[in-house]
């Protein structure tokens, strides 16, 4: 596909590294010549510099020939009408813009056809809803959803104290009393793919698959939810924040929000009356004392400083908050969030905003019998696809115990309408239903047929 983005911010050469890798043939639009020079050192691709939301740059970006234009600046006002000029002048093309700002998302989202944008996408609202949900689920470093979001694959860290360590993962659903599935464990750095016979350790990581109800029972059999969360602590007053007491009040969870910036405290509380608004340096530690930090059952550190964030998820840890949740803007320091759990969830704004744009082009190029939608999962070491079985699928109505794979693939759901299951050997699947795989990174699985041994 060939694909026009506007901005080299953050998330736009986040974009660019993932549509690149794909194969798909890239244009980036910016205003900063330096910024340009830097991405075309990086990846193979083509720079222009100018206005995105100027008919000449865009007609000298060759829009006309262009599936698809992503809007990825810092400003929404631009991206809106960079968007409803691209599609002026390519009508057949596929718009996405990204929206920040609260003013103008629900007005976006109600305008997408005068604005002519075939998806709006709000990086901050995002995040919001993921943390929303790691707060209901502690325990929970990582989530990605399948199935409508009926299946997820979470990540777990193995603590010293947990239940989890020394069974055998061919007891694993008997000990936790819930239909689970670990399908891959990251040990020292490696990449496992376990049989039955596999034993869990302290300090593995490992990718747990399930209905999201089973998988939250798990959680309460292991002893990470033993109590209600009712009050939670931000630090910062940003835009995620924001998103965040207001999910969290769908919830009857109170929030209290710090923010250096007294502006910023007063317009959160003419927007958030029923949430605590606290004007302070959360960056000096008395403060947080003052505050009684420890009383909390959840700390979520969302300043616009990462050193900040990760200083004030390990002081939460230290006051044996019993939920914490870290915010990360660049997201790339893998080694160093491996070496903290103490910095519980981990959420990078700029991932989930670019893992929800690519799988929407992936979806964009589906062929018939190919995936619905791809997650990477275990530090880039497996990926997870989601495949519907059609009329070309091989092995429909046949046990799967009496099926051939292919090394390292597993699957570990399968959707029949509003039920899915995690399957054992008696399973089958037929023509209408939805089946997750897991697979390692060095196979190329295009349809579901490629799982099969021939």
């Amino acid at each position: 596909m060939r694909i026009l983005i506007a901005g080299a911010g953050k998330v736009g050469m986040a974009l660019t590294k993932e549509l690149s890798e794909e194969g798909h043939d890239i244009t980036i639009i910016d205003q900063r010549g330096w910024v340009l020079e830097d991405a075309m050192e990086k990846y193979d691709v083509i720079t222009l510099e100018g206005n995105a939301a100027s008919q000449r740059i865009l007609e000298e970006a060759e829009v006309r020939k262009m599936d698809l234009f992503i809007a990825a600046t810092n400003a929404d006002e631009i991206n809106m009408l960079a968007c409803l000029t691209a599609h002026a002048l390519a009508p057949s093309i596929k718009t996405i813009a990204r929206i920040r700002d609260p003013e103008y998302v629900e007005q976006a989202y109600a305008m997408k056809d005068v604005f002519s944008l075939s998806l709006v996408i709000n990086p901050e609202r995002l995040a919001a809803r993921e943390i929303a949900m790691l707060v209901k689920n502690p325990g929970f470093l990582k989530r990605e959803s399948f199935a409508k979001a009926r299946v997820e694959i979470v990540e777990l860290r193995i603590g010293a104290d947990s239940k989890l360590v020394n069974v055998q993962l061919s007891k694993l659903a008997q000990r936790v009393r819930s239909q689970v599935l670990v399908a891959v464990v990251i040990r020292e750095g490696r990449a496992i793919m376990p049989n039955g016979e596999f034993a869990l350790r302290k300090d593995d990581r490992i990718f747990v698959t399930g209905r999201t109800e089973e998988l939250h029972n798990m959680l309460t059999q292991i002893g990470i939810i033993n109590m209600p969360i009712n009050n939670v602590f931000i630090t910062g007053g940003g835009r995620i924040s924001y998103y965040l007491a207001e999910e969290l009040q769908k919830n009857s969870i109170h929030s209290t929000i710090i923010d250096i910036d007294r502006q910023k405290c007063v317009a959160l509380t003419e927007k958030l009356p029923n949430a605590t608004i606290i004007c302070g340096d959360v960056s000096d530690h008395s403060v947080l004392e003052s505050e009684e930090i420890s009383e909390y059952d959840a700390v979520v550190s969302m300043t616009g400083m990462d050193e900040l964030n990760i200083v004030t998820s390990l002081y939460a840890h230290i006051s044996h908050v019993p939920v914490v949740v870290t915010k990360l803007g660049r997201g790339e320091s893998s080694e160093l969030i491996d070496s903290l759990p103490m910095l519980g969830s981990v959420v990078c704004p700029k991932d989930l905003c670019t893992s929800h744009i690519v799988r929407y082009v992936r979806a964009m190029q589906n062929k018939t019998g190919a995936a619905l939608t791809v997650h990477k999962i275990a530090d880039g070491n497996a990926l997870a696809y989601e495949f519907m079985v059609d009329a070309d699928t091989r092995h429909v109505g046949e046990p799967m115990k009496n099926i051939r794979f292919k090394r390292n693939i597993l699957v570990v759901s399968i959707g029949k309408g509003q039920n899915t299951m995690i399957p054992d050997g008696s399973a089958s699947f037929r023509r209408g239903d939805t089946v997750v795989i897991v697979g390692d990174v060095t196979r190329s699985i295009q349809t579901l047929n490629d799982i099969f041994e021939d």
